[in-house]
Order: structure tokens, then C-alpha cells, then sequence
């Protein structure tokens, strides 16, 4: 089905926070995943920023995999953690994920888990949150979010996050690790948004536009690792944006594995858009 454009949802503002308000999350640093091992071992790259450049084209190649996806959020000595797993077509660029979030602070308050459809220009949830009806979706024109949805969502876009590193400069080679049982590549840089706008897919191409106006800073640094067919298998960004008067620090991770399974995302249809007022 084709993606159609409805708009921003009524009560939803352009701030990174307009979605995240219950959408605030944290990184896990290494988590155990299930991952198919690269029939070769990876290699020092010559020109590592060539490398990782060309981590989202492997990905295409790949077709599809599972994702795991975690996000910190912190900001006046509050830190929380969202985590989201599921699966993305990297060459339909569309994915679903079931994102759950924290407890309350008190510790009391299991909340549903999101379901979230992502696709070029826009982001789809179910289970939003305080009045929207149990059966239809939020959607989300992802060309007018400050972030590009690199944070609003709770979970970074998979083909995003790849392809923010198209910006990639300053490239190091930090060494060979094991993650997962797979040998990678582990690289560090920075990334240029406004440059990974310009070299991105058209399909991602509106979105990390959005970013390089909304976001404070035009680089996030960033730690990739890759397999020895140069696909992405984890990939690091740290963003850091104003909100409020506070700067707020987030810390997004992607895990990629069990690359070429099928990834089935049907889009709602426009009678299961909510269009209502949004609660925050």
C-alpha cells in the first residue's frame, strides 16, 4: 500500500518532544542478540569514511533483517530507557517495531507497548497513549519533525541510522570485535547531517533534512561496526538538542541481524487514522 500524506496529527507540535512525551528512552550498551556470521572475517578498511559511507548500500543489498533498538534519554538528572524490537525492508525502507516503554517513576505502571510502522515520510503508532481510540493509528509526517524522527518515535528509523552515515567524517578504525558471536569492524567518526540529507536515499532524503534544521549541532558522533560484507550490524549515535532552556543528551543504538528474513508491513488504511486531539 502506498504511503499517504495526511498532515501532522491535531495537538502535535514540531519539538522533538511533541511525540515523546510519553516517548523518552535510554541505550543498553551491548545487547545479546541472534545474529547469521559473515562467510568472511572483516579487514581494516584503506579509507575507513569510505567504509562506513557504504554501510547503508550493504544493507540494500541485504534486503531486510531483524532490528533491536534501544534509547537514553537524559536531561536535568532524569534518565530513561525505551526499547523497541522487531524487523526492516531496507529496500521498501519500511519496518514495524513494538516499542516498550518504561515504568513510571514510581514503578508501578506497566504501559502497552507501541506498535510503530515505519515508512518513507512517515511514522505510524498504535497504542499511542491517553485519547486515541485502541483501534486506530497515529500518524506522523516524519519532513516536519525537528528530528527527522531520529529521536521522536522512542526508536531511531533503522534506515535512518544507516544512512546518517553517509555524512561520516572523521573516521577512525578502533579494532576488530566480537559481536554476537560475529567478528566486526568497530569504527568511530562523527556525521555530517546536512551532508547525509544531501547523499541520502531519496526516501530518507526529507526526513535527515528535517534533522539538519531541528537538530543544535550539524554532527553526531557516532561508533559503527561492521560485518566482512560491510553491513551494518550496530551502529551508535549520540544526539544532543535544546528543549525548554535544558539540553537534552540522547544515546540511540541499532542492532541488525538475521539479515534476509521477511519483513511483512501493511499501512493502515485512512478510515484507521486518528485525526483527533492528541493528550500529551
Amino acid at each position: 500500500m502506498v504511503v499517504q500524506r495526511y498532515g501532522r496529527p491535531h495537538g502535535l507540535g514540531r519539538g522533538a518532544f511533541a511525540v515523546t512525551a510519553v516517548l523518552v528512552g535510554s541505550l543498553v550498551g551491548t545487547v545479546a542478540v541472534t545474529g547469521c556470521a559473515a562467510p568472511e572475517d572483516p579487514k581494516p578498511a584503506a579509507d575507513p569514511a569510505l567504509t562506513v559511507r557504504n554501510a547503508p548500500d550493504a544493507l540494500v543489498k541485504a534486503g531486510s533483517s531483524k532490528a533491536s533498538t534501544s534509547m537514553e534519554m537524559a536531561s536535568g538528572g532524569t534518565r530513561v530507557t525505551i526499547r523497541g524490537e522487531g524487523g526492516y525492508d531496507f529496500r521498501r525502507r519500511t519496518g514495524r517495531l513494538e516499542v516498550l516503554l518504561p515504568k513510571d517513576p514510581a514503578g508501578a505502571s506497566e504501559h502497552r507497548p507501541i506498535t510503530e510502522l515505519l515508512a518513507p515520510g512517515a511514522l505510524y503508532m498504535k497504542n499511542r497513549g491517553a485519547g486515541v481510540p485502541a483501534d486506530k493509528w497515529v500518524r506522523v509526517d516524519t519532513t516536519t519533525l525537528d528530528d527527522g524522527n531520529l529521536v521522536t518515535g522512542g526508536a531511531t528509523d533503522p534506515a535512518a541510522a544507516a544512512e546518517l552515515l553517509r555524512g561520516a567524517r572523521e573516521v577512525t578504525y578502533v579494532g576488530e570485535v566480537e559481536l554476537a558471536g560475529v567478528k566486526v569492524s568497530h569504527y568511530r567518526g562523527v556525521a555530517d547531517i546536512a551532508h547525509a540529507a544531501r547523499a541520502a536515499s531519496p526516501q530518507l532524503r526529507g526526513a535527515l533534512a528535517a534533522a539538519a534544521k531541528g537538530f543544535a549541532k550539524d554532527t553526531v558522533p557516532f561508533d559503527a561496526y561492521l560485518d566482512g560484507e560491510g553491513r551494518l550490524r550496530k551502529v551508535r549515535h549520540q544526539f544532543s538538542f535544546s528543549n525548554q532552556g535544558r539540553t537534552v543528551a540522547v544515546a540511540s543504538t541499532t542492532l541488525l541481524y538475521g539479515f534476509g528474513i521477511p519483513v511483512e508491513v501493511t499501512l493502515p488504511d485512512r478510515r484507521d487514522i486518528y485525526a483527533g486531539k492528541i493528550k500529551a
